[in-house]
């Protein structure tokens, strides 16, 4: 067969794998690629020997029984044509890898570990690991957009209260195993992450400060009548953000590093980043960080050969400053201090954040 269009045109006969191939490859399992698919099959680098022996590949759609030359032609693009890492992503992946002390990937028992922070846009080939306040909301945003057909709309037209529902993605955990396997192994994976202790000042400004029932209930009142004595506290948590009710970040401080709090998980809003992204388990293409934000999702976006196509919207001007940590610890002794950081130490180890000293020594 031939896939011709204004730019190129390619021969790939001989790089397209048979659906029964797939079927024995993918567990009896072919993930449409879109709704207007019919069928998929796979391509596979370590199949197409003009190119070389790479490994990884792409499911391609069929409809109607011909290729879908322009999706075809981004993923081959996507694939056998993609920029290598830049210098800055290959020393923050090499400090994963030895932080992480060569755990063997290839063993991971996915049946074992929590996915549920996992987003697949099969449409792209990309699986993004959201974590709470580093910027998901925007990346929810944009994942949302290019759900859309081209042109993609702009992803800041999309509400960020109604980003978060779940029923506007597909999660990995949906998936059989097989194509779960599949997918981590061929897709471009990425995640953001942030400076454990802005996240926690984030956090405490959106979830302590402005927060909704559900986080009134389940932390707001807990922490109140735990640490500050308060009894008889109302219900209703407009009533109470009336009266002013609301923890002090000390008060966050004292829930977190409380032994009580440490037997069960933590609200993902302030969970350590490596428990929401297994980051020693999966083999991540991408890491960028809330502190480079608009330069890092440029370069993702254009490793996904995405840059031409959708603008990453922009950062809040009401964002957490690094530079305000140090007022905001000043309630907190410094013995929690150091008790917060033990908690989340490998969040700052794992993605080169340094220990904040100030903060920690006498």
């Amino acid at each position: 067969s031939l896939v011709s269009t204004h730019r190129f045109s390619i021969h790939f006969y001989k790089h397209i794998v048979t659906t029964q191939s797939l079927d024995r490859a993918a567990g009896g399992r072919r993930p449409p690629l879109s709704a207007s698919c019919w069928t998929t099959v796979y391509v596979n680098q370590r199949w197409a020997g003009d190119w070389g022996d790479r490994g990884g590949g792409v499911y391609v759609c069929v409809c109607n029984g011909t290729f879908n030359s322009r999706i075809f032609l981004r993923y081959l693009h996507l694939v056998f044509a993609a920029p290598k890492s830049s210098e800055q992503q290959r020393l923050k992946k090499d400090l994963l890898r030895k932080q992480c002390g060569g755990v063997n990937q290839s063993l991971v028992n996915l049946n074992k570990i929590d996915l549920n922070n996992f987003i697949v846009d099969d449409k792209h080939g990309i699986i993004y690991c959201y974590i709470p306040k580093v910027a998901c909301t925007n990346w929810k945003r944009t994942l949302i957009a290019l759900n859309h057909d081209e042109p993609y709309p702009d992803p800041m037209s999309f509400k960020s209260n109604l980003v978060h529902r779940f029923d506007r993605f597909k999660l990995l955990t949906q998936f059989p195993m097989p194509e779960r396997k599949a997918k981590l192994k061929h897709y471009t994976k990425f995640l953001f992450v942030r400076d454990p202790f802005v996240r926690l000042i984030s956090a405490y400004r959106d979830k302590m400060q402005k927060y909704d029932q559900y986080f009134y209930d389940g932390y707001v009142r807990v922490i109140l009548q735990r640490f500050t004595n308060q009894r008889n506290l109302t219900v209703n948590y407009n009533v109470a953000r009336k009266k002013g009710l609301r923890p002090s970040f000390y008060n966050f401080i004292q829930y977190i590093v409380d032994p009580r709090t440490q037997t069960y998980a933590f609200e993902p809003h302030w969970s350590q980043m490596y428990r929401l992204c297994h980051p020693c388990l999966i083999e991540y293409d991408f890491v960028g960080h809330q502190e480079s934000l608009q330069e890092d999702a440029q370069e993702l976006l254009k490793m996904v050969k995405l840059e031409n196509d959708i603008k990453f919207p922009p950062s809040s001007e009401n964002m957490t400053s690094p530079d305000s940590v140090m007022d905001w610890f000043q309630s907190v002794p410094l013995q929690d201090r150091r008790k917060l950081y033990k908690i989340y130490e490998e969040d700052f180890q794992l993605f080169g954040y340094r220990r904040p000293t100030e903060l920690l020594d006498d």
